[in-house]
């Protein structure tokens, strides 16, 4: 099918990405102290060297002993930690690549196994059990800030946008989610009050890089902890959820699937996914995801499992329908660095799939 459109380059803000192809951010654990190594940069440079136009970080824990664990996942303050990233950042522009950093806090699904206590909106975790404490209303602006403050030092980086993680159960989704969210403060309840403090997020962190720096929201409606969970049982709500965040200041929205072409609520649409959804009722640009050139989806597979490669009609009938405006790929970038280019130069008969024992080595 023709594939030229999707190797048209996309602008949002000060990001112009030379296509519409990004990674997906995936997370390693492979950074000491949480410093990125030269390694890290080398990981992502081979994968912009293989085409992806934009490359999302793994998340980058906010610098509070609550808001990440283990340590070697890769955090954003230190003399280290900050020279780490510059080196990341020059490795991926000088492969002709743009990169965002993903901003992310992991709420009451942080591991608590070293004594810090995990905080979250109502103290519980996605399986509906107790575990750390609920935040405080008067502590809401400085987890806001945190974010806020992250952002600005990303900016500083030379990273060219940044993603929010709200998705997948973490500190944001659980304030969305009505099953980790019991408050009764003015931020829970309706959906409205859920999306209150995720609202305040992306405002803080729109106030602090300023008009033109884009931010990309990573929502999902399936949870680490429930792969049938939901936030908007229909496109009304959806649209509930979506406006009070690109009120605030959201550029670029990534929903995130397991499925990229499962549509979204069949009952109102039979063919239209989540990317299609999200785009047709916030009016901003949509990043979809979700077993991109692969035949099972993402976590399904079973160990020693080889995932064997997928056409991508369906995708390219996606793009043609303006369901979305960029397609981030994971596991088959994992396995094959170069699966953008093999794409563009009509090679994607030699991508052999996803093998788990050897791509994951790619993540240590």
């Amino acid at each position: 099918m023709p594939l030229h459109s999707l190797f048209q380059p996309f602008t949002v803000g000060t990001l112009t990405a030379p296509n519409r192809f990004a990674m997906a951010p995936m997370t390693r654990q492979a950074s000491p102290d949480g410093v990125p190594g030269p390694d890290v940069a080398e990981y992502y440079r081979r994968r912009a060297a293989g085409g992806v136009g934009l490359i999302i970080t793994e998340g980058i824990r906010l610098p509070d002993p609550a808001a990440g664990y283990p340590f070697s996942i890769p955090t954003l303050a230190g003399d280290d930690v900050l020279a780490g990233w510059r080196r990341v950042v020059d490795a991926v522009h000088g492969a002709g690549a743009t990169i965002a950093a993903q901003l992310w806090h992991q709420g009451a699904e942080r591991k608590d196994d070293d004594g810090v206590v995990t905080v979250s909106p109502s103290g519980i975790d996605g399986l509906g059990q107790p575990k750390g404490r609920a935040l405080e209303s008067d502590e809401l602006p400085e987890v806001a800030d945190l974010y806020a403050r992250g952002a600005v030092t990303a900016r500083e980086l030379g990273f060219d946008a940044v993603e929010l993680h709200g998705a997948h159960g973490y500190l944001l989704d659980q304030f969305l989610w009505e099953t980790t969210n019991l408050r009764t403060d003015g931020y829970g309840g309706t959906l409205a009050g859920r999306t209150r403090f995720p609202a305040e997020v992306v405002a803080a962190v729109r106030a602090a890089v300023g008009p033109d720096f884009p931010i990309i929201f990573r929502f999902s409606q399936w949870k680490g902890t429930d792969y049938t969970a939901s936030i908007a049982e229909d496109p009304t709500q959806l649209q509930e959820l979506l406006a009070p965040l690109a009120a605030a200041g959201v550029d670029v929205f990534h929903p995130s699937t397991r499925r990229h072409y499962v549509p979204a609520f069949p009952d109102h649409d039979a063919g239209l996914s989540l990317a299609g959804w999200t785009k047709k009722v916030s009016g901003t640009p949509v990043i979809a995801v979700g077993s991109v050139g692969l035949e099972t989806q993402f976590r399904s597979e079973k160990r020693g499992q080889v995932i064997q490669p997928a056409p991508v009609d369906r995708l390219v009938e996606q793009f043609d329908a303006d369901e979305f405006d960029l397609v981030a790929i994971g596991r088959a970038l994992l396995a094959d660095p170069a699966w953008v280019n093999r794409l563009r130069d009509g090679n994607l008969s030699e991508f052999t799939g996803y093998d788990p024992e050897i791509a994951l080595a790619a993540l240590a």
